[in-house]
């Protein structure tokens, strides 16, 4: 039977297109730069000067897209020339993050076989670097390399993750650059959901955030688009969070569906996904978020013996002590808690009771009611160990929102101390979600404004795998060539599997703040399967007012919120056919 459930799964992702061909579910649209950061430096040698560039500003201009015939065109493009080992360079800011390649066209030239190194950078600095330089690598997508070019023709270098392209003649000769231009690939997500409020840093932060998410729907629910591009189950659920909250359960949600499949299809319920258990528990957290926010019974239904297998496994991990068995697979919360066992337990203590909860939930909705009670006495053991976060936000939060510990302790006692300090771009999430919780969305938007906000003070247009605010500290920012005597942001920082140019400066995990915004500032939370029932709960924090939407099988509930000259809360909603509203005011 499982067999057959893969088949299925497969089958779903796979299509049913004649002959294998499928269809790009991405639009490609160019990008043109915006800036000139560098050229490369004439250098006398022997009386003659070379490498040389010439004509670089053509490059910003609008082009044809086109490479033009004949050998007597008015000569107006850029030409680099080079000469032995000097080659000619240029570096082009195309002033945002972008998913693709570049394209660069190349008109007539008197000597074939030229070649380009041509380097994608997410920073300047990552552009401008070598290979093995401070972690620059080609891993998951080639980002460094050398092409020959032709003359009157273009080529297409990528995909990758990129704002930054450096293109370097590497044999002696010259070459005419008619146009470079991005070739950004992007599902055509339509945005439903809506934030606006009276900051417009906060502002920045939701269009910030968004762009992040949407940048990684590709294939599938990715983590990155330079480095990680890959479905890590564990990573996603601040992800879909904002995929739902802005681009709705419909079409918008395609992506994470085939990416659940994915991911079921992969992974026989015996095993922890993506190699441990705690992807296991995310997954099933994520499932239970898509299915209650859209109420898609048959999508449940379908996957409904893999949630059994895979809840009940997950429901052994528990002792008759309430502890969890340490032959659980490969504890992991987040990154830097790898250095706080104990934390790292505490943490998965509120997860696991977050996953049964959700896991009984689905699964007395599916008919599959043994089960569901297996999840239940696992969780009466559960509740019985009420772990102590070790100074961990990561862990307070999922011990906060998990119930396992009261929230206005956590925060008082961790969340709200050494201001975003332990605060991490994956973590953070839960912890905006856990302020909530402790009735603190005054502190949720600080964390937004000192934390997010100092990413985009540092030049970010997506925001990162990962980030302290102490890196900003005599650092340039991305978009800025090295400074002497300032340290690099992005080459001199990270960990792990993130060390320098490898840290990803665009990771989906980070835009988890625009779905808080939605769902926990204007405070719109669906309470019943399928959008049925929703409350409405703003809590403004610091705020003159806010405005958006949350979309729903049924359409878009509207709220408006601002405060009166006496001080009080003044809400305003509206919602479609079929979607019963309850506003409460706090």
């Amino acid at each position: 039977m499982r067999a057959g459930i893969f088949a299925a799964v497969l089958m779903a992702l796979c299509g049913s297109a004649v002959g294998g061909e499928h269809a790009d579910p991405r639009t490609r649209t160019y990008v043109d730069p915006v800036r000139i950061v560098w050229t490369s430096p004439a250098q006398q040698e022997y009386h003659a000067i070379h490498p040389k560039v010439s004509g670089a500003e053509v490059l910003l201009k609008p082009r044809f897209g086109q490479v033009p015939e004949g050998l007597f065109w008015d000569g107006s493009g850029c030409t680099l020339t080079s000469v032995s080992h000097l080659p000619a360079g240029i570096l082009l800011d195309f002033g945002r993050e972008i998913h693709g390649g570049v394209q660069i066209e190349l008109g007539a030239s008197g000597t074939r076989g030229m070649k380009l190194r041509i380097r994608l950078g997410e920073s300047v600095a990552e552009a401008m670097s070598e290979l093995g330089d401070r972690g620059a690598q080609n891993d998951h997508a080639i980002r460094d390399g050398v092409v020959e070019v032709p003359a009157c023709g273009a080529i297409e270098f990528g995909p990758s993750g990129f704002r930054f392209v450096r293109l370097d003649l590497v044999t002696s000769g010259s070459v005419r650059l008619e146009a470079v231009r991005a070739v950004s690939l992007m599902r055509p997500l339509v945005r439903l959901g809506e934030f606006r409020c009276s900051d417009e840093r906060v502002n920045a932060v939701f269009e910030t955030a968004v762009r992040t998410l949407h940048l990684c729907c590709q294939d599938f629910l990715w983590d990155g688009i330079k480095r990680d591009r890959l479905v890590w189950m564990g990573d996603l659920y601040p992800e879909e969070s904002t995929l739902l909250s802005v681009f709705g359960t419909g079409e918008g949600a395609e992506v994470l569906r085939r990416t659940l499949d994915y991911m079921v299809a992969t992974t026989p319920p015996t095993r922890g996904m993506n190699m441990g258990d705690p992807y296991s528990m995310w997954f099933v957290r994520c499932f239970r978020k898509y299915w209650f926010r859209s109420g898609d019974d048959a999508y449940l239904r379908r996957h409904a013996s893999y949630l059994a297998a895979t809840c009940r496994r997950l429901a052994g991990l528990v002792g008759q002590d309430g502890h969890l068995s340490d032959t659980l697979v490969h504890p992991f919360l987040d990154h830097p808690t790898k250095h706080n066992p104990p934390a790292v337990w505490a943490g998965l203590q509120g997860l696991m009771k977050l996953t049964l909860e959700d896991g009984a939930e689905m699964l007395s909705a599916a008919g599959e009611s043994e089960v569901a009670e297996v999840c239940r006495k696992s969780l009466a053991r559960l509740a019985s160990y009420r772990p102590e976060p070790h100074g961990s936000k990561q862990a307070a939060a999922l011990l906060a929102l998990s119930g396992l510990a009261d929230a206005k302790a956590m925060l008082r006692d961790v969340l709200a101390c050494r201001g975003v300090e332990g605060v991490s771009t994956f973590y953070g999430y839960y912890m905006l979600e856990a302020m909530s919780a402790a009735g603190d969305n005054r502190l949720g938007l600080d964390t937004l404004r000192n934390y997010w906000g100092a990413m985009l003070d540092m030049g970010a247009t997506s925001f990162w795998e990962d980030f302290r605010v102490s890196w900003t500290n005599d650092a340039f920012r991305i978009d800025e060539l090295p400074v002497p005597g300032k340290r690099d942001i992005h080459g001199d920082y990270g960990e792990f599997c993130y060390r320098g140019f490898r840290h990803s400066l665009c990771h989906g995990w980070a835009g988890g703040p625009a779905a808080w915004l939605i769902d926990r500032v204007l405070g719109i939370e669906v309470v019943e399967a399928g959008g049925r029932a929703v409350r409405v709960s703003p809590n403004l924090g610091d705020l003159e007012w806010a405005e958006g939407a949350l979309p729903l099988p049924q359409g878009l509930v509207r709220v408006r919120a601002e405060r009166g000259k006496d001080g009080k809360l003044l809400v305003k909603t509206t919602a479609p056919d079929g979607v019963e509203v309850k506003v409460v005011y706090r």
